[in-house]
C-alpha cells in the first residue's frame, strides 16, 4: 500500500480552490503592473542568484532586440558569486551593468531587497536553488514586477501546488511569467510538433530520451569538511552543492532530465498518469551526495503510450543525449544532440539513422540560440502587453519529473495525483531560512547523508532515516 497522503483533489478541483483563494487574497486587489512602450522604456533587471545558469539568464536579458534592458540590482548568499557575476556580466555588457555596491545585497533576505530596486513592469530573474523558487516568486507578486524562472519550479507536492496557486495570482495581476524550459521556443520542435499534430507519424506510441552524460554541475560532492571551499556552514554548503541534495534542488534528475521530458510531452501534447522507475548508486566513491548515478524510467501516458527515459552520470560510458517520438506510421528524431540545433526529422519508417535517403522531413533552417529567445519572446509580451505566463506548462513539467524521480527512489509506481497531492515537502521553511539557520539536511552518524533505499523506504526520498 503506497504510503503517500492522498487528499483526492484533482487538477481541475486544485486550480478552482486556488483562485478562491486568489479571490480572497491581498494580492486580487492590487494595480496591474505598468506595461513598457514598444521599443521604448528601458526595462529594468533584478538578478536573484548569481551562479551560471543567473549569470546567463541576466546576459540574455541584456542582449534583447525588442528594446533596451539594464541590470540594477544582484542578489546572492555568496560575495565572491555575485561579484564574479557582476564582473563578467560588466565586461560583456558594460554600458547596461548599472549595479552601485548598494545594489549588491547578499543573504536570504536580498532577493526582497533586489526586488525592490524595481517598478511594477520590470523583471525579477530568479535562478537560485529551487527549494527558493515559491519563496521569491511569492513576493514578486506581491510588488507587481514581472518575473524570468529557471526550472524546475517545484520539487514535490506541496511546492508544486503552492506554484499553481501562484501562477493564478500572477496572471490577475497581468505579470508576464516565463519559465526557462527553453526548448519550447525552438522552431524546430515547433514545426515537428505541428507536423505531429497533423497526422504525419500516425499515433504516438513510444517516446524515447536520453540525458547519458559523466558526472555533471554539482549532482556529485564529498563532504564539507574536505571540500575545497574550507570553512562554510553546512546550509550553505548544501547551497553551493545544490544538485547534490534533494531538497535544494531535487537531485539531478529534477534539475538535468526535465528538458527532455518536456520536450517529449510536448511532442505527445499530453502529461503522463504515472510513472514505474529503477535505479541506483553504482560508483559513487567517497561521495556524500543523495543522487543515483542511473536512472531508467517508464512513464505511461492516458492512452497507454509510453515514454522511456534514460538517465546517467557514470564516467567512462557511452554518452547519448537526445530524444525520439514513434509513431504508427513513422518516427521521428525531436533532438539529437543536446538543446540545439535539434537536428529535427521524421524518418520513412522506425530506423533512426543518419542517411538523408531515410528522411522524408528534416528541418534545414539555421536554428538560435535558444536561451537567447525565449528572452526576445518574453520582453516583446512585456513590452507589447500580450499575455504570458508559462507557470502552469512549468509546474506541470516539473511535476512530471519529480514523478519519475520518486518513483525511481521508492521503487513503487506512482501517479501523477500521487505526486501531486503527496503532502512530504523537502524545504517547507526554505521562507525562514537565514545565514545562521541549521542545514534542512542533517547528516548521519556515519557523516554521510541518507539516501533513497527503494522498496525500504517507500512514503519518500530520505526523510524516513530519521524516524529512528
Amino acid at each position: 500500500m503506497s504510503t503517500f497522503h492522498d487528499s483526492g483533489m484533482s487538477r481541475r478541483e486544485l486550480l478552482k480552490t486556488s483562485g478562491k483563494i486568489a479571490a480572497a487574497s491581498a494580492f486580487a486587489g492590487m494595480m496591474i503592473p505598468q506595461v513598457h512602450a514598444a521599443g521604448g522604456d528601458t526595462i529594468s533587471v533584478a538578478l536573484i542568484g548569481c551562479g551560471g545558469r543567473g549569470t546567463g539568464a541576466a546576459g540574455n536579458s541584456m542582449s534583447v532586440k525588442t528594446g533596451p534592458t539594464k541590470l540594477v540590482a544582484m542578489a546572492d548568499v555568496f560575495p565572491q558569486r555575485l561579484e564574479s557575476s557582476f564582473n563578467e556580466l560588466k565586461r560583456e555588457h558594460a554600458d547596461k551593468v548599472e549595479v552601485s555596491d548598494d545594489r549588491k545585497f547578499i543573504g536570504f533576505d536580498a532577493y526582497k531587497k533586489a526586488i525592490d530596486c524595481l517598478k511594477p513592469g520590470d523583471v525579477a530573474v530568479l535562478t537560485t536553488p529551487p527549494a527558493f523558487r515559491w519563496v521569491q516568486f511569492t513576493y514578486a507578486i506581491d510588488k507587481g514586477v514581472n518575473v524570468f524562472m529557471e526550472k524546475p519550479v517545484a520539487v514535490d507536492g506541496p511546492s508544486a501546488r503552492r506554484m499553481f496557486q501562484l501562477g493564478e495570482e500572477a496572471k490577475k495581476k497581468n505579470m508576464k511569467v516565463a519559465v526557462g524550459l527553453m526548448c519550447r521556443h525552438c522552431p524546430a520542435r515547433g514545426e515537428l510538433f505541428q507536423r505531429i499534430k497533423d497526422g504525419q507519424l500516425g499515433d504516438i506510441l513510444l517516446l524515447r530520451a536520453y540525458r547519458m552524460t559523466g558526472p555533471t554541475a554539482s549532482e556529485a560532492s564529498v563532504s564539507n569538511a574536505t571540500h575545497k571551499y574550507g570553512e562554510m556552514s553546512e546550509l550553505l554548503y548544501q547551497i553551493r552543492r545544490f544538485h547534490s541534495f534533494l531538497w535544494a534542488s531535487g537531485g539531478c534528475y529534477s534539475d538535468f532530465l526535465i528538458h527532455n521530458i518536456d520536450e517529449c510531452c510536448w511532442m505527445k501534447d499530453a502529461w503522463p498518469i504515472n510513472a514505474r522507475a529503477i535505479g541506483g548508486r553504482h560508483y559513487r566513491g567517497e561521495n556524500v551526495d543523495q543522487n543515483f548515478d542511473v536512472y531508467s524510467v517508464e512513464y505511461t501516458f492516458a492512452d497507454g503510450a509510453k515514454l522511456l527515459l534514460e538517465g546517467r552520470t557514470m564516467p567512462g560510458c557511452a554518452q547519448q543525449f537526445a530524444s525520439y517520438a514513434h509513431g504508427s506510421k513513422h518516427a521521428a528524431t525531436v533532438s539529437a544532440s543536446g538543446h540545439f540545433p535539434t537536428h529535427a526529422c521524421i524518418y520513412k519508417g522506425q530506423n533512426i539513422t543518419n542517411k538523408k535517403a531515410d528522411k522524408i522531413w528534416t528541418f534545414d533552417k539555421p536554428e538560435p540560440d535558444l536561451y537567447q529567445l525565449e528572452w526576445e519572446h518574453f520582453t516583446d509580451a512585456i513590452r507589447n502587453n500580450k499575455p504570458y505566463s508559462e507557470v502552469e506548462r512549468g509546474v506541470e513539467a516539473s511535476l512530471v519529473t519529480a514523478l519519475g524521480r520518486m518513483s525511481a527512489h521508492t521503487g513503487q509506481v506512482i501517479t501523477r495525483d500521487q505526486m501531486l497531492n503527496c503532502q512530504h515537502e523537502f524545504a517547507p521553511e526554505a521562507d525562514k531560512l537565514t545565514m545562521d539557520s541549521p542545514a534542512p539536511l542533517k547528516a548521519l552518524s556515519n557523516e554521510k547523508y541518507p539516501v533513497p533505499e527503494p522498496g525500504q523506504k517507500k512514503g519518500h526520498d530520505w526523510r524516513e532515516y530519521y524516524d529512528a
